[in-house]
């Protein structure tokens, strides 16, 4: 059975080990992600969803899963998650940069937009300042109020 809670100091080391083995930025890992979910199948992590906030704004990263859950929906569980901790924490409008994730993301009720509609705070961002490449895609999800 796979659960998901909010992780705590002990589960950051995991979380980098698996956000570096999909290639994702630990720039600003765990300081800058105050809203962490992880995924645990007994003691072993196997997905993560973080959130960086940044006012009414959030910014969606480090959604990762253990390439043996692939395919299994907890992506999806972890991704809906997120954003349902997002909406209960006041975050207005969540926005993510992603090169390899843009067909992923659309069923959360994201869309692309561009940099310069992001509000300056994300912007600020170590993602968005060089964490990223700025060939990425930029999305965005405003919540429902």
């Amino acid at each position: 059975m796979i659960e998901l809670m909010p992780a705590t100091a002990a589960d950051h080391a995991a979380v980098a080990d698996l956000l570096a083995s999909h290639n994702l930025p630990l720039d600003g890992f765990p300081d800058d992600v105050p809203l962490l979910l992880i995924a645990k199948e007994g003691e072993q992590l196997v997905g993560c969803a973080g959130i960086e906030r940044y006012g009414a704004s959030g910014l969606l990263r480090s959604v990762a899963v253990v390439a043996e859950m692939h395919g299994r929906g907890l992506g999806h569980r972890l991704t809906a998650a997120i954003i349902d901790m997002a909406q209960a924490n006041g975050i207005d409008a969540l926005y993510l940069l992603t090169e390899t994730a843009a067909h992923f993301f659309p069923k959360f009720g994201f869309a692309p937009t561009t940099r310069d509609d992001v509000p300056e705070s994300v912007k600020r961002s170590v993602e968005f300042t060089g964490a990223c490449p700025a060939s990425a895609l930029v999305m965005v999800r405003h919540q429902a109020g």
